[in-house]
């Protein structure tokens, strides 16, 4: 099999597997993007996500993380939901509804690796799903799945941004696809939208100030300049997805995992003050939302409450 046609049967199983779309780039130095991961690190905009100083070389060459690896196999799996909480209610990131996206899409990329093994051959690789070091949206957008954009999301025309990035690191060469255009044009909807004015400028997101962080990744209390400020927000943020004009373009998934717990949607306010340990158990059985665990999330809906 020649480059073309490997190319066309991953892409093709890729599809069958229920991924969105899937897109190949050269796995080499992502010199662009070091500049630009330096700056951000040194103002300090991870917050207390030390973990993204860490590895800095892996983050931007994937061939320190899978040796000998000539390709990134980049995968969008659709997450967006048919249908939406209780207006009456606390806000989750709609991510978040169904089952862990990690254990859904790494074994849709196992089962890719697998058939690559199966049909090509002596194939060696890794499946990331946002958990090691991988810069997930600049392969993606290097792939030509997408632009990154100026909410720091992943955007693509037709389809919108409400779906996951992940990639396959193979010592395989393929055919590599090219960039698209940037198509924010002048449209600023998600910077003059986000409640904590996390969007320090097109293009550049305050990690620290961003409601998603301020819910699941500070450990510590929520700094009281964000009181009145998280908009209803309990677990994660959709703000700058919800206005994004691409998103009109946007249709229900189809993987029964990411279903919501019945529950989920029906809850009001009062039904998410009062939860118990047992009922959290049993609505985020396999759920993203475990990561807070309850009392994370009952800190969160204290400081809503306020």
């Amino acid at each position: 099999m020649n480059f073309k046609e490997r190319t066309h049967l991953i892409k093709t199983e890729a599809k069958r597997l229920g991924f969105l779309s899937c897109g190949i780039s050269k796995a080499e130095f992502l010199e662009e993007e070091a500049p630009r991961l330096e700056n951000w690190l040194e103002r300090n905009m991870n917050g207390e996500m030390g973990y993204m100083e860490n590895h800095f070389d892996k983050r931007l060459d994937p061939t320190k993380l899978v040796e000998g690896s000539k390709s990134v196999i980049s995968v969008l799996l659709n997450y967006f939901p048919e249908e939406e909480q209780n207006p009456d209610s606390f806000k989750i990131s709609k991510y978040a509804y169904g089952t862990d996206y990690h254990f859904v899409i790494k074994d849709k990329l196992k089962s890719l690796l697998h058939f690559i093994q199966d049909k090509i051959g002596d194939v060696h690789g890794r499946a990331f799903v946002d958990s090691a070091p991988v810069l997930d949206k600049a392969w993606a957008a290097k792939s030509g799945l997408g632009w990154i954009g100026k909410n720091s999301n992943l955007l693509t025309q037709q389809v919108g941004s409400f779906y996951f990035v992940a990639e396959l690191i193979v010592d395989l060469e393929l055919e590599y696809d090219t960039p698209v255009t940037d198509h924010c044009g002048t449209c600023t909807a998600c910077i003059d939208a986000c409640p904590t004015e996390a969007i320090v400028q097109p293009y550049v997101v305050d990690g620290s100030r961003c409601i998603s962080y301020l819910t699941i990744e500070l450990k510590d209390q929520i700094p009281s300049e964000f009181q009145g400020k998280l908009d209803g927000w309990m677990f994660g943020c959709d703000v700058c997805q919800d206005v994004c004009p691409w998103n009109r373009f946007s249709k229900p998934h189809r993987e029964p995992l990411f279903d919501p717990h019945p529950d989920l949607l029906a809850f009001t306010k009062k039904d998410w003050q009062e939860i118990t340990e047992d009922v959290f158990k049993k609505v985020f059985k396999k759920s993203a939302v475990k990561r807070t665990k309850l009392s994370g999330l009952k800190r969160n809906i204290d400081f809503l409450g306020k």
